[in-house]
């Protein structure tokens, strides 16, 4: 697994890369690694027609885990990215986005439209992100992981140790995993993350793909909006699924992802 160390503090960011064809990096949620992937069912038909770069962000996976705040803004997410794309000689690569990565592709998109293809968002916003996370998770998640952990982080989401679908407890297997300090780091940098300009999103050239599901409130209707904004985007509502359903199952999910990007 390539390692290399972030341009901006010189964390270790790891990643792995599988496939042929034109780039695709995959972009985590919070609190999840590349794994969820290969585990949900997106490496093998994507694979298929890309080369695929899974990223471990900052704070998670196998990469460094800064437990600063100010170890956790788009900026610093956007150069460790571009990091990664120079180490693999990847001059431009299309983006595809879940949550916490959706923003991260999207911020790159707009900093950095050279370097990218084709912005994929899933479950994502353009938005200001004050209380999100609260909304996200449960209120007083980032006091509830810094004085108690990543157990009740599970917990305040119904995944205590009694889940038994499998899918659920592969979730709480791989929050608890998780760096508690570095968590809350995130949880609280993204809190303070702030609007994109109407301007900015219509001043876009990338073609773009928004995907949300319509119990995913109020992420479907941020969506949406982006999507609205932007001048070559499109938007595609997921039916009955809401933020942590997002990805799963795959199959309609890619059925929009493959044509796009071809």
């Amino acid at each position: 697994m390539p390692v290399i160390p972030s341009p901006v503090d010189g964390i270790e960011l790891r990643y792995d890369v599988s496939g042929s064809g034109p780039a695709l990096v995959l972009l985590h949620g919070s609190v999840l690694s590349r794994a969820i992937w290969r585990g949900l069912g997106y490496l093998g038909p994507l694979s298929t027609e890309h080369t695929v770069v899974r990223v471990d962000l900052r704070g998670h996976g196998m990469s460094g885990a800064p437990h600063e705040t100010s170890a956790f803004t788009q900026q610093t997410f956007v150069a460790d990215l571009l990091a990664i794309l120079d180490a693999e000689d990847i001059a431009r690569a299309a983006l595809l986005g879940y949550s916490l990565g959706a923003r991260v592709a999207l911020s790159t998109a707009l900093s950095h439209p050279d370097r990218v293809t084709h912005l994929i968002s899933l479950g994502g916003s353009a938005s200001a992100q004050h209380g999100v996370v609260d909304s996200v998770f449960f209120p007083g998640v980032i006091e509830a992981v810094r004085t108690e952990g990543m157990e009740a982080f599970c917990a305040g989401q119904g995944l205590g140790p009694e889940v038994v679908p499998r899918h659920a407890r592969a979730t709480r297997t791989a929050f608890l995993a998780a760096d508690p300090r570095a968590v809350a780091a995130l949880l609280e940098a993204t809190d303070r993350t702030p609007a994109v300009p109407d301007d900015v999103l219509a001043g876009s050239a990338v073609p773009a793909l928004w995907m949300a599901g319509t119990e995913d409130h109020p992420r479907f209707e941020e969506s949406q909006r982006a999507a609205a904004l932007m001048p070559d985007a499109e938007f595609v509502p997921l039916p009955g699924r809401d933020h942590g359903a997002t990805l799963f199952p795959p199959d309609e999910v890619l059925a929009h992802v493959l044509p796009f990007l071809r």
